[in-house]
């Protein structure tokens, strides 16, 4: 990348992946925080071109040097193994971003383009996806990003008016959604920061990518809902393909049970591990994961098997807020209000120190006042 974009790179950069390669995973992460620095302070403008590909590395050894090998292994193997040739991958967690993509570098067999969602509203990043798949893929351009960074603003702006205008109507602006006017050189303007937003923008680009990507089918793991993907998306082992849907392809109640099933056999199998105790990583990972697959189950009404699905996350981690506050929502949803309320004090009261995920319905259990 350095010698396409003719940028110049600091010498810690090859010592970096040096140690990469030599499993030295202090002197690494030691590195990787001083390129960091660098491409911070300005002293290297090449940094920031070529940061995706360090990224990428640095979560591949965090991956191999956190998880248990035949884990790894398995892990990715139930990504992997679950695309359909030619499918692109869309990872959302470092586990779900760094484990396939080692994987598919280093395995026989099928190669997929893999992107994550995450990064899709840094410019740099989006440099990087085009320098690998250039050939395969239909990246956007700035001017693309740059219309989905003004309708999302627009969007926030006027659901932060109505959210003024009208204070007794259902809130707009979403829990954790940091929009605010601020005074500018031609008046107010509106402003946002935080998760929700940054990945409330990123879903709008990855839906740029496959509008602009028509021909290609896609699949996501999730480190965020994004809830706009679900209408068309059907569970795909322990991930989902998105816009999947036609009249062949309908997401069925069978194909519901079917989600359901997968997760009750992964469950037993992980919680029956001594090498994959509860608050590993891998049994995180895949609680994590079993609660988007809840989420997509609940968008499209399979009420009984969303609610299995999230008491299945909940036995693989039992300290998972997302998904004690998932199901919470759920029974709320369907009239079980003392049942959520007692399920989530139940779950605050066990683990006090576990902040709260930004979601609509911790309006169950409002939080002490000095925890706003």
């Amino acid at each position: 990348m350095a010698k396409r974009f003719k940028v110049d790179l600091p010498p810690e950069v090859d010592q970096f992946f040096e140690a990469v390669a030599g499993g030295r995973w202090t002197e690494h992460c030691a590195l990787f925080d001083r390129i960091k620095e660098l491409r911070d302070s300005g002293q290297y403008e090449g940094l920031r071109t070529v940061f995706g590909a360090i990224l990428e590395a640095q979560l591949v050894a965090e991956c191999a040097h956190g998880w248990p090998a035949q884990k790894l292994l398995d892990y990715g193997q139930s990504i992997l193994g679950s695309l359909q040739p030619g499918m692109v991958y869309v990872g959302g967690t470092d586990p779900g971003r760094g484990i396939p993509t080692l994987l598919n570098e280093t395995s026989e067999g099928d190669r997929h383009i893999i992107l994550t969602q995450n990064g899709l509203a840094d410019a740099t990043y989006l440099q990087y996806v085009n320098f690998l798949y250039h050939d395969q893929l239909t990246t956007l351009t700035s001017e693309e990003t740059d219309r989905a960074f003004s309708e999302y603003l627009a969007d926030a702006q006027k659901r932060l008016l109505h959210d003024q205008q009208f204070p007794d109507e259902p809130k707009q602006v979403r829990p954790g959604e940091e929009i605010q006017f601020v005074d500018g050189s031609n008046g107010k303007r509106v402003q946002v920061s935080g998760q929700i937003a940054v990945m409330a923008i990123n879903e709008r680009l990855l839906q740029s990518i496959m509008d602009k990507n028509p021909d290609l089918s896609f699949a996501l793991e999730e480190s965020f809902p994004l809830r706009t993907t679900y209408g068309g998306a059907v569970p795909l082992g322990p991930i989902m393909e998105l816009r999947a849907q036609n009249a062949q392809n309908a997401f069925t109640a069978e194909l519901a049970a079917q989600a359901v099933d997968y997760w009750q056999a992964m469950t037993q199998q992980m919680i029956s591990d001594p090498e994959a105790p509860a608050g590993s990583d891998p049994r995180k990972t895949y609680s994590h994961m079993a609660w988007s697959e809840a989420n997509l189950l609940a968008d499209h009404n399979f009420n009984d098997q969303a609610e299995q699905a999230y008491r299945l996350a909940m036995q693989l981690e039992p300290s998972n807020p997302e998904a004690v506050y998932g199901l919470s929502e759920l029974l709320a949803k369907n009239g079980r209000m003392d049942e959520a309320r007692q399920m989530v004090e139940q779950f605050q009261r066990a683990h006090p120190d576990l902040q709260s995920p930004p979601v609509p319905w911790v309006f169950i259990a409002p939080q002490p006042a000095t925890h706003p």
